[in-house]
């Protein structure tokens, strides 16, 4: 939970980061200095690891029958609500409270925060200089709609579908696949990484 919800809250930080780099260029290092920086990520584990202990706390006054197996590949909240043989409403509620707070308010930050970046794209006369800005907000437009795609197929499909595997295989989507996606999205502004894929993608196609 706290990896998930660091990832969502980062995924802001982030934004930030680029709408201070392309709207107030001159200001980047004064604002976005390594102390606000480590500042931005304490917060964020701050609100990640009281949010996680107060789910764990509600955890304990709920009780499972013997046997109970979480047809899941991890022990995710929602699964062993699932499975509980006590009352869980207080528990659902804080679930979903937190994760519309956690969900909600940080893409508000990031469309708000591209919003501002666009207005600023849209004033520059240089058509190098909007490519340039917008060649920096790529890669991390990439990952935000990625992580937030597969998170709400995620819960979508399990609002929807009871089956198992469907379930396990979305939260795979997430919790593996766009992590391990992540590096290879970013160094693609590398340019020795965009010549091999290219040429990788040249084999490929002579190969079929």
């Amino acid at each position: 939970m706290i990896f998930a919800g660091m990832d969502t809250l980062l995924l802001t930080v982030m934004a930030y980061d680029r709408y201070v780099a392309i709207c107030h260029p001159l200001y980047y290092m004064v604002i976005m200095n390594p102390r606000f920086c480590g500042i931005l990520v304490l917060i964020s584990w701050f609100i990640m690891f009281w949010v996680s202990l107060l789910h764990i706390l509600l955890m304990r006054r709920l009780t499972f029958c013997v046997g109970t197996e979480i047809p899941h590949f991890s022990c995710e909240l929602a699964q062993i609500l699932k499975v509980a043989c006590s009352d869980t409403l207080i528990n659902n509620i804080v679930l979903y409270v937190s994760a519309a707070l956690l969900g909600v308010l940080p893409l508000t930050g990031i469309l708000f925060s591209y919003s501002k970046i666009v207005s600023s794209l849209m004033r520059m006369s240089s058509a190098g200089g909007k490519y340039k800005a917008f060649s920096t907000c790529g890669s991390h437009l990439s990952v935000v709609s990625l992580f937030y795609g597969t998170s709400l197929g995620v819960y979508l499909s399990s609002a929807l579908t009871h089956s198992s595997l469907q379930n396990s295989v979305a939260s795979v989507m997430y919790t593996v696949v766009t992590p391990m996606l992540n590096p290879f999205i970013y160094s693609l502004r590398n340019k020795d990484v965009k010549g091999a894929l290219r040429r990788l993608l040249k084999l490929a196609a002579s190969c079929l």
